[in-house]
């Protein structure tokens, strides 16, 4: 099974000039906690919740998301086997991945969305027991 099968396609992003707070209240309205940064159009980075709280209002509230995104953006391509996702998930401790095609992000894959495939389960859980170690 491939990354295509089970990402979620419907994906909301945030543009790299965006406020610390902007972002926040995107996470807030659509549930979620992690966000690909654009700048016209291609991926330069990624926030997390905790990246705005520990990083942002910690130490630099009112400042814009560059100053305070993940800039290396580890991701994958729809081809990617759901394995191999799983496996990357857990060699560099993340939980999501951005899905890239032709510098587009077209999707994202979880650990969850993994999980739901029973041919990755194993690998998806392997993922989250290495993520979970310190």
């Amino acid at each position: 099974m491939n990354v295509r099968d089970v990402m979620t396609k419907d994906v909301v992003t945030c543009d790299k000039n965006d406020t610390i707070e902007q972002v926040a209240s995107i996470m807030k309205e659509q549930d979620i906690g992690i966000l690909p940064v654009l700048d016209q159009g291609k991926i330069i980075g990624m926030i997390s919740d905790r990246d705005v709280v520990i990083r942002g209002v910690a130490e630099h509230q009112g400042k814009q998301i560059d100053q305070i995104m993940t800039h290396k953006v580890i991701n994958v391509t729809p081809d990617t086997t759901s394995q191999e996702a799983a496996a990357l998930m857990a060699e560099q401790q993340v939980r999501r991945l951005p899905v890239i095609e032709n510098d587009k992000v077209i999707g994202m894959v979880s650990l969850g969305d993994l999980a739901v495939s029973t041919q990755s389960n194993d690998q998806a859980g392997d993922a989250l027991t290495d993520i979970s170690q310190p």
